[in-house]
């Protein structure tokens, strides 16, 4: 596959023709990004996660896509932030949205989320995709079960 195109980025993932996610780009895959025709980058990663571009917002805005950052601590994971998730997905429904954080870890955890709470998709069928990447360790179990019963 060439190296730089959306299915090269690390732990890339296509859930649907609208919905991609993956962990971080590098610099040169923004384009691929907007290539693939994807209209908002939404990054979960903070801002000294491994591979973290200090100018990501620019470089997204410079392809001429949206950005939207939700800054997620990986040792803290808080309701707000899956709420706020929730919101930036709802009001760009009707866009080509790419998704990532460091690995694709916490945004597996949130895509599975807002699947199961926001698109009515079963369980079972969303917990396929999110343990295509990993199986949650105990914070983030607990945090999917915190957001689920709330």
């Amino acid at each position: 596959m060439p190296e730089h195109s959306v299915e090269s980025i690390y732990n890339f993932l296509a859930l649907s023709d609208v919905l991609g996610t993956a962990g971080q780009p590098t610099q040169e895959q923004f384009s691929a990004i907007q290539e693939a025709g994807y209209q908002i980058v939404i990054n979960l990663a903070l801002t000294d996660s491994p591979n973290a571009l200090t100018n990501e917002r620019a470089i997204v805005e410079e392809q001429g896509m949206e950005y939207v950052y939700i800054p997620v601590v990986w040792e803290k994971p808080e309701v707000e932030d899956a709420l706020t998730f929730f919101r930036a997905m709802n009001a760009n429904s009707d866009k080509k949205i790419f998704v990532h954080c460091a690995a694709n870890k916490r945004v597996s955890a949130f895509i599975y989320l807002y699947r199961t709470l926001a698109q009515g998709i079963s369980q079972e069928e969303a917990k396929k995709d999110l343990q295509k990447l990993w199986e949650p360790n105990e914070r983030w179990s607990s945090f999917i079960n915190q957001v689920t019963n709330r």
